[in-house]
């Protein structure tokens, strides 16, 4: 008759909960995976799926009950992990959605918002449109892929522990949060500059001819030199969006070492063997 012993079913719980716990903080706050279009259901599956196929090549975990105190602590901290990793991806698409932005009030599309279930607040049309066009980038690149690849290789960088995590890791994501101005406003200043010129040039205008109702046709010539600019544009955005994504990758990527404790550095990289089966960025064709 098989027989179980208190701690070798703690151990197998161990075992599964608390990558678990950073796998569903990555699929909760990275974009595409924490989209509130998805299920709940569907996101824990797939947690689910990704600890039993990554809990193998877990290093060896701490000797403690995943249901007490520290235990708790370790599954905390595991999910803030996760989360962090996550958020990185998430500044690439804000950024993104703050060029949009930046687009759409210079352009004078102000109103033309809409309800973002993502973010549970307004969001511009042109915004909109950069987000769906950088998702499926992304999905293009594979970068949900080399995420997830990135996601495998933490727990050998970040092996799970009952020590503290480091506040480096958080230091290095606030200062990666100012991607979010720097890359949005680069975006959007092909945009904004255009529209400048259209707008000193309609003042040199009805300066010259008072009698030309300058908000009659100011509005649709802004709004046409906008989305003729944006059209031009378009082509030449899959570099740049493909930067940020490895950029973002990259950064979660080094999290995890930023997360390691002083009195306990991170270990050498040993051979890992989900490492040579990484997938990688597949670059997009160049904009003709």
């Amino acid at each position: 008759m098989l027989t179980l012993s208190s701690i070798e079913l703690n151990t197998w719980i161990a075992a599964l909960l608390w990558p678990l716990s950073r796998i569903l903080g990555l699929i909760a706050a990275a974009p595409l995976f924490g989209n509130a279009a998805v299920p709940a259901t569907v996101k824990v599956t797939l947690g689910a799926l990704l600890a039993m196929i990554i809990a193998p090549t877990v290093p060896a975990l701490p000797a403690v009950n995943p249901m007490s105190l520290p235990g708790l602590l370790i599954l905390t901290q595991e999910m803030l992990v996760g989360l962090a990793m996550g958020f990185s991806i998430r500044i690439v698409f804000s950024a993104i959605e703050l060029a949009g932005e930046l687009s759409s009030l210079t352009m004078g599309l102000g109103f033309a918002s809409f309800f973002d279930p993502q973010t549970k607040g307004r969001s511009s049309a042109i915004s909109q449109f950069l987000v769906m066009l950088a998702t499926l980038m992304f999905l293009t690149v594979n970068g949900h892929l080399v995420l997830l690849a990135a996601l495998a290789e933490s727990f050998v960088s970040l092996p799970i522990s009952s020590s503290p995590i480091s506040g480096g890791g958080f230091q290095q994501l606030a200062a990666w949060g100012g991607e979010i101005f720097r890359s949005g406003l680069q975006i959007s200043l092909p945009i904004i500059a255009a529209l400048l010129l259209t707008n000193v040039a309609l003042g040199i205008l009805t300066r010259a001819a008072p009698q030309l109702n300058i908000f009659g046709i100011g509005f649709p010539v802004t709004l046409g030199v906008g989305l003729l600019v944006i059209g031009m544009v378009l082509p030449y955005l899959a570099t740049p969006f493909q930067n940020m994504f490895l950029r973002g990758i990259e950064t979660a990527r080094l999290l995890p070492r930023g997360f390691a404790t002083r009195d306990r550095p991170p270990p050498p990289t040993p051979p890992n063997p989900l490492r040579p089966k990484q997938p990688a960025l597949v670059p997009l064709p160049p904009a003709r």
